[in-house]
């Protein structure tokens, strides 16, 4: 997909191509251990038009101080050289990220996270890369914690993020670690972002390829959305597989603690040899105004039970993933009957008129009166909807239904899905549904919470209670 000139806003810095590359087709990946990235491994790239694309990409972040969108197994980043002040810079800049809140670096090797803190005159390539399995670090003389060795060997690559030491002569951009001690790290699992980081030859500092405060985005057509004008290249490998962003830990700490929940949960954590006693590091809701509003300052700070306060790690201070819609959260097993209430106030109250609902596991489907589908009114114009916009991969499992209601005689809109009844389904479809409805111009959004509880439970309320304007909690 590329940009036509003429729908470009002249005001903006960069002609926005989106690239197609197809994971299959990167090349020929040879493994000094059986099917091990975090061993040694090479790439050949092929001679496909995903390869060229992927090269192309890895290119702009090697030579150039342009980011790069790509997808990962989680959500698509936004990278650029980890090593570099103004690539990285360039990054808060596309985002309009507020400059204190830190950067993930991503590696394709543990050669490559070695060389970003091993001590002073060692050599990294001497480094031992076999025995992951330990905790027993004066054997092996290995700059990454110790603590961390067991849990790199269950999840690793993966959606887990490690925080790090950071050494006194670090190579890495002062920018990615706004200003902490240290730093995080993790190894994408998805193909391509491995062959990214590879063929780029550096490591990539990324954040989620979005607006500061959006949805993180999930495909490239999301990417596209919030950043068209103000990067080069998205790099389309298809939509994410696991929909939020990484689990951050900090083992530096005792105990160890879970700074942000994300793709590994924290009770598969404490089955890690160490990190049998790894504790909560985050809490939302600390800052809430009536009605279980977030108060109007637009910064939120998480402390957890270790008592640490301010941004350690990404996503630990300010509002997230919050659509152009006002978002209410229901706490799980808060039933229709009691949102329904605070429906018909926002539609008697004028802001409702027009209203999406996104369902989980006990809300039944809205009745009323179906809208034809293939329309959609943007401001005040009516457009034809594509087959991808009415049934797009997020929706289509369930559907989605826009329907004509009333509440005390007064008509409005409403756009009702289900985003799934399974966790992993949820996390998968939350931020695509958000954009969804703000795609549809409504102006609140119920959401059906689920019990912030197992492995992606947790990571799921976390990101609704950042983007929630309200809650509605049990005892409403």
């Amino acid at each position: 997909m590329v940009f036509a000139d003429n729908e470009k806003d002249p005001s903006l810095p960069f002609y926005t191509r989106i690239l197609p590359v197809d994971p299959s087709e990167v090349g020929t990946i040879s493994f000094t251990k059986p099917n091990s990235f975090l061993h040694p491994w090479t790439l050949i790239p092929s001679t496909s038009t995903s390869s060229t694309n992927l090269l192309q990409a890895a290119d702009a972040l090697r030579s150039t101080l342009h980011p790069v969108a790509f997808p990962t197994e989680t959500v698509y980043g936004l990278a650029a050289n980890a090593l570099s002040r103004p690539a990285v810079q360039a990054i808060y800049t596309a985002k309009q990220r507020p400059a204190d809140n830190p950067l993930i670096v991503h590696i394709s090797s543990l050669d490559q996270l070695r060389s970003l803190i091993h001590p002073p005159g060692s050599s990294p390539s001497a480094l031992p890369s076999d025995d992951l399995t330990t905790t027993d670090a004066t054997s092996q003389k290995d700059p990454i914690p110790a603590i961390y060795l067991p849990l790199i060997h269950r999840f690793w690559p993966g959606p887990l993020s490690i925080l790090l030491p950071l050494p006194e002569n670090t190579r890495l951009a002062p920018e990615v670690t706004a200003g902490q001690p240290t730093f995080a790290a993790r190894m994408p699992s998805f193909t391509l972002a491995l062959a990214l980081i590879h063929l780029a030859g550096v490591p990539l500092a990324a954040p989620s390829a979005n607006a500061s405060t959006k949805p993180s985005p999930t495909t490239a057509a999301h990417v596209a959305h919030d950043l068209d004008g103000r990067i080069e290249i998205i790099l389309d490998g298809g939509p994410c597989a696991v929909g939020v962003e990484s689990t951050v830990v900090d083992g530096l700490s005792d105990p160890p603690v879970v700074l942000r929940p994300g793709g590994v949960g924290i009770e598969e954590i404490r089955r890690v040899p160490g990190w049998e006693g790894v504790r909560v590091g985050y809490r939302e809701g600390d800052r809430k105004g009536k009605g279980g509003e977030n108060d109007g300052d637009g910064e939120e700070e998480e402390r957890g039970e270790d008592g640490a306060k301010g941004p350690r790690a990404p996503g630990m201070k300010y509002r997230h993933y919050s659509p152009a819609a006002r978002v209410v959260l229901a706490e799980a097993g808060v039933g229709w009957e009691v949102v329904e209430r605070r429906l018909g106030d926002a539609v008697k109250g004028g802001e409702g008129k027009k209203v999406g609902v996104l369902r989980t596991k006990t809300w039944e489907p809205l009745q009323g009166k179906e809208v034809a589908n293939g329309t959609l009114e943007v401001n005040g114009v009516s457009l034809h909807l594509p087959d991808d916009i009415k049934d797009s991969e997020i929706v289509q499992p369930h559907g989605m239904k826009h329907l004509n209601a009333q509440i005390d005689n007064i008509e409005y809109e409403v756009w009702d899905l289900c985003i799934g009844t399974q966790v992993a389904d949820v996390a998968k479809g939350l931020f695509s549904a958000l954009r969804e409805m703000d795609l549809r111009g409504v102006s609140v959004i119920f959401v059906e919470g689920i019990e912030d509880q197992g492995e992606m439970g947790a990571a799921v309320m976390n990101r609704l209670r950042k983007a929630a304007g309200e809650r509605i909690g049990r005892d409403s």
